[in-house]
């Protein structure tokens, strides 16, 4: 069996095993290494040039996750969420929570709508966004796995169809690059309408885990977010408002500026730590709880960038896919699907659909046009055999960021209620939408 396969359902067999992330992506790839006729020394070696690639979003994650702690320490999150719940009364009737639940739940998807575009930070909204709303998570029995599908689709629909930001890298300077380059004749208008009805399937499963899966109540213990006894916050003051918002924009802004998540939540930190905490608050002891709270996504995208480079190194990705050209014959359908599958268990193992791309594009387009698949059916079968297992992946940035915000105080499961969730509610009615689209256009 391909090095790749194997490699990739070690990685899922482990985590859903519970066996930790991090010891998964590893085990799974010097499997992968050997299994590709690489050494031992070659396969370290491939490894440990990949871990690099990880390092700068880890130490991002991290200081993101001390800007969130330190927001925390100002009790303005707290005060918000104590205003909200306010709003509920003490027993509050089902019309008011269900106004606010669909309010919140609204109000974050346009947030991840627009880290991808208007405001394109990416995930880094998200520890700063959600841990503070946790406890009205809790009082509104909003269960978490519902709250990490809708950032995820967010984050994954938005770059799939908005040529714009993230959506502009994906579509235009990745996707289209590719495509022309390996001989697709095709215009920038061609990309949006290719990828819409790919993009429906995304939307069923958002519907789905809102109305169908997720809308019964889930209860939640209230926590710290670091698991300390509860902080007495200083009175709310004018000033401390107006240092976290020059905190807030300040990060915002140096992000954009220098397109670095480091310095930018550096630069909140600082402000937070100059007048925003609460005094008796050590900065220490705050950077210690956010790095705490954000090391293990960091470590897993350090070893995701190891794993992917092994994946590469093994050069079995062009194998895997002559091995399913094998199996095809002529049947145009069976090859639109298997199309789609390989690209699932590529993304699934690198955790990055915009590597996938270039792995996939350079064998995919002459295969497309040698079926006969038009040129929008050609976009939206690369497209969306790249974004599959963006969702759904233990290694992607787009599982990792929700959990990194929903497991502030301990009670949200990288595994089965961030990746699993999303694996159901979007793989699989992408895979089913990506077919159709290439069926069809």
């Amino acid at each position: 069996m391909n090095a790749v396969v194997i490699a990739v359902l070690l990685v899922l067999a482990l985590s859903l095993a519970r066996v930790n992330v991090i010891i998964a992506l590893t085990v799974s790839a010097l499997v992968a290494g050997l299994m590709g006729n690489m050494d031992l020394a070659s396969t370290i070696d491939a490894f440990n040039s990949g871990l690099g690639g990880g390092a700068t979003i880890a130490l991002g994650y991290a200081l993101l996750g001390a800007f969130a702690v330190a927001l925390s320490h100002t009790g303005i999150p707290d005060s918000l969420s104590r205003a909200i719940v306010g709003r509920l009364g003490g027993n509050p009737d089902s019309g008011a929570v269900t106004g606010v639940k669909y309010s919140l739940l609204v109000a974050i998807l346009l947030m991840a709508v627009a880290s991808q575009n208007a405001v394109p930070i990416h995930i880094a909204f998200i520890p700063i966004l959600i841990p503070p709303l946790l406890g009205v998570f809790n009082k509104l029995k909003l269960d978490r796995r519902l709250i990490a599908c809708v950032i995820t689709f967010g984050l994954v629909t938005t770059y799939m169809v908005l040529p714009v930001g993230f959506g502009g890298i994906f579509l235009k300077d990745i996707l289209m690059a590719n495509l022309v380059s390996n001989g697709l004749n095709m215009q920038a208008s061609d990309l949006m309408g290719a990828m819409s009805i790919p993009a429906l399937g995304m939307v069923f499963g958002l519907l789905t885990a809102i109305f169908f899966s997720y809308r019964k109540p889930r209860e939640y213990a209230d926590q710290e977010l670091d698991g300390s006894a509860h902080v007495e916050h200083q009175p709310i003051s004018g000033q401390r408002i107006a240092i976290v918002v020059l905190a807030i924009a300040s990060t915002l802004g140096i992000q954009l500026y220098t397109d670095s998540m480091i310095f930018g939540a550096l630069a909140g930190f600082v402000v937070l730590n100059l007048g925003g905490m609460d005094k008796g608050i050590s900065s220490h002891d705050v950077f210690t709880q956010g790095v705490r709270m954000m090391a293990t996504v960091g470590f897993i995208m350090i070893a995701a960038a190891g794993f992917a480079e092994v994946i590469k190194a093994t050069g079995e990705v062009p194998a895997l896919v002559d091995s399913v050209r094998n199996l095809i014959g002529n049947n145009k359908a069976m090859a639109a699907f298997l199309m789609l599958l390989v690209g699932l268990f590529i993304t699934m193992g690198i955790g990055s659909s915009f590597s996938t791309i270039p792995i996939i594009a350079a064998i995919y387009v002459p295969l497309a046009m040698g079926f006969g698949f038009s040129v929008a059916a050609t976009i939206a079968l690369v497209g969306t055999a790249a974004a599959l297992g963006d969702a759904g992946s233990p290694a992607s940035d787009s599982t990792l960021g929700p959990t990194a915000g929903l497991n502030a105080d301990g009670q949200h499961d990288h595994i089965w209620d961030s990746v699993v969730p999303t694996f159901l509610h979007y793989n699989l009615p992408l895979l089913a939408s990506g077919w159709v689209a290439a069926m069809v256009l």
